[in-house]
């Protein structure tokens, strides 16, 4: 599927806020953590959990938190498909660093090992 301007738009514009609360019921529903998801998210960002709060308390949007981010350098290794894109071959690199953090949400909800999800070699 081919991600449209519209799309990486919409994307941008979305607050982190108001997508978090969607990640905690997804991995909590699974039987994973709070802490676990905020590893997750360290992981890929470089944001520690206070961090993360004062961004979600400041309702940036993905476009700025992404911007501020500190991408890990392993984020390359993400692979799949995510909300019918593959996240390799997604061109904008916002989308791309959005759908990356999906998947890694998405991975840890599915209950795969923690050094999976990270990348650990």
């Amino acid at each position: 599927m081919k991600a449209t301007p519209e799309h990486d738009e919409r994307i941008a514009k979305l607050t982190f806020a108001s997508v978090y609360p969607h990640y905690v019921t997804k991995v909590e529903k699974k039987g994973r953590t709070k802490d676990e998801l905020h590893q997750v998210i360290a992981w890929l960002t470089g944001f520690d959990e206070k961090r993360q709060q004062e961004l979600i308390e400041e309702k940036v949007t993905f476009e700025a938190f992404f911007q501020n981010a500190r991408l890990n350098p392993a984020a390359h290794r993400i692979t799949g498909a995510i909300c019918g894109y593959r996240v390799e071959e997604i061109e904008n690199p916002l989308t791309q660093q959005v759908r990356y953090l999906d998947k890694l949400v998405d991975e840890l909800a599915k209950g795969r090992a923690m050094e999976k999800i990270l990348r650990v070699v």
